[in-house]
């Protein structure tokens, strides 16, 4: 069926503060991609692009960070992927609307994507795309590349003021962004005083860094955290910052009196010498990781220190999917299993005392589930996920809700819902994505989407086709289970979390990085 496309030279034009940009215009929703946001130097904070004359392209994609390796395909029937050139000077974001008329006031989603703090982009996954958020829910899209890895957290602090706040440049990226938005966003139609935050994974965790950032305080007035509530320790260097940016030098034969060079050091050298340090820094028990450090500018980790008290004015929703990194067990048919086999299943792997107590608290948790289950439930974002909704609740004037996804997919025998399985039902996307046209996809798709929007409208998620939804308080936590069949419970993870966090055998991330010599290493997962 034939759709509206037009992009002439008059339409659709936008004036930002710094000069016009040009989008196109299909099937109802003005498309601007690659908008320069921010300029930076290697190394330092971020400073607003300078104004310029004329009218600018605004067709394509900007560039994303370079990662430190390159990126492997796999799994993309699960989570379709795509990839795209790359480059450090990457401060770029993208917007959608269905109306780019200043009066409209619509609420702003401003999406932060995955991938840690070290990889990713604002158009990695086919799912982040914003257009049906637009056209469906009249509300405007912001998606954004900021810088990752070495080249946004790499601490060069001890060598002099200059970079007092290198470890962090990744984060001032992205308050860089949100100024951005605040000061032109209502020219694309949406309403500066209403942005929510939202990300998952790595981008979740840079949603609860930004609630820690005095700089960004009035730049968002909602948080959406998905799956990101990195446990504490995960991103943790164990080694001496000075000591590895002096190895690296040393790798690239510059004096530490001239540190400066750094700067200029082409970026695949760049890459080079950091993964070679890296490298040898693991074997010896040393690593880097590259995440946000508490100082002048960044508080700290809320789970770590105290929430900041504006953050504790502003409404948050948390929420995780109920296997995350889940080992994938071959059990054949699952449905087809009988009660006696899910039963010696979940006491096998939990041990006969755990197995027992573990089904009983399944049972209570979601009541007519296949219990085999069981043993694919999240330990690792689920305790963090769950501590912080507690706090929060605890401490805030705001609401804060919490959720949890939770379907069981028709994908191998039966996959209960991994890391990043419940985004293109936020987004409205399901219809993209060819594993997510399931039994109930679709009404899950309007639910889980209708949610979202509703919250970024008015601090409320509850919405048409879902039961009651209240937030959660003192000593009361409310879990909205996303489900074939939708339903709340409080106390959901009061009995079985801490019975998997006796029983459920450790499982770690190998962070380790690969070099020509060791090719087992490498981020074998990056979330």
């Amino acid at each position: 069926m034939k759709k509206a496309f037009y992009m002439t030279k008059d339409s659709p034009i936008v004036e930002t503060k710094a000069g016009k940009l040009r989008g196109f215009h299909f099937d109802g929703v003005d498309h601007f991609y690659g908008i320069r946001y921010a300029k930076a130097k290697r190394f330092q904070m971020p400073e607003p692009v300078a104004p310029w004359e004329g009218v600018k392209d605004a067709g394509s994609y900007g560039m994303i960070c370079p990662v430190l390796s390159e990126p492997m395909p796999m799994g993309e029937v699960m989570t379709p992927h795509r990839f795209w050139p790359s480059s450090e000077h990457c401060q770029y974001l993208n917007v959608w609307t269905a109306k780019c008329d200043p009066s409209a006031k619509k609420p702003v989603m401003f999406w932060i994507h995955g991938g840690g703090y070290s990889a990713g982009s604002s158009i990695e996954q086919e799912c982040y795309d914003g257009f049906n958020l637009a056209k469906l829910d009249d509300v405007v899209v912001v998606s954004v590349n900021h810088r990752l890895n070495a080249f946004g957290y790499l601490d060069l602090s001890a060598f002099g003021e200059k970079y007092k706040n290198s470890v962090n440049v990744g984060m001032a990226d992205l308050v860089e962004a949100l100024r951005w938005v605040r000061d032109n966003i209502a020219q694309f139609g949406g309403d500066p005083n209403n942005v929510t935050i939202f990300g998952q994974s790595g981008g979740g965790g840079k949603v609860t860094v930004l609630g820690q950032i005095p700089e960004a305080e009035g730049l968002f007035h909602k948080m959406i955290v998905m799956s990101g509530v990195i446990p504490a320790g995960d991103f943790d260097s164990n080694c001496d910052p000075k000591e590895f940016v002096q190895a690296v030098l040393a790798k690239l034969n510059i004096p530490e009196a001239e540190v400066e060079k750094l700067e200029k050091v082409p970026v695949p050298q760049f890459i080079w010498a950091i993964n070679k340090v890296s490298a040898e820094f693991y074997k010896q028990g040393k690593r880097i990781g590259w995440a946000p450090q508490p100082n002048d500018y960044y508080v700290c980790d809320p789970l770590e220190g105290d929430f900041t008290p504006h953050s504790l004015t502003i409404p948050t929703m948390v929420g995780t999917v109920v296997a995350e990194f889940g080992m994938v067990h071959d059990y054949g048919d699952r449905s087809k299993l009988t009660a006696e086999r899910r039963e010696q299943i979940v006491k096998e792997f939990y041990g006969s005392e755990g197995g027992e107590k573990i089904l009983a608290a399944y049972r209570k948790a979601y009541p007519g589930k296949n219990e085999v289950y069981a043993i694919d439930l999240d330990t690792m974002f689920l305790p963090a996920t769950v501590e912080y909704v507690e706090k929060k609740a605890k401490e805030a004037s705001a609401p804060v809700y919490n959720y949890i996804f939770a379907k069981i997919f028709d994908y191998d025998g039966g996959r209960a819902a991994w890391h990043c399985s419940d985004i293109p039902y936020f987004f409205h996307n399901g219809e993209m994505i060819p594993i997510c046209h399931q039994e109930n996809g679709e009404m899950l798709d309007r639910v889980m989407s209708a949610s979202f929007v509703n919250f970024a409208r008015t601090g409320n998620p509850n919405a048409e086709g879902l039961p009651q939804w209240d937030k959660c308080e003192d000593g009361k936590t409310v879990t909205m289970v996303f489900d074939d069949q939708c339903y709340t419970k409080v106390g959901l993870q009061d009995e079985i979390l801490p019975l998997l966090q006796q029983y459920k055998p450790p499982f770690h991330f190998d962070f380790g990085p690969a070099d020509d010599e060791d090719e087992e290493g490498g981020n074998a997962w990056v979330f």
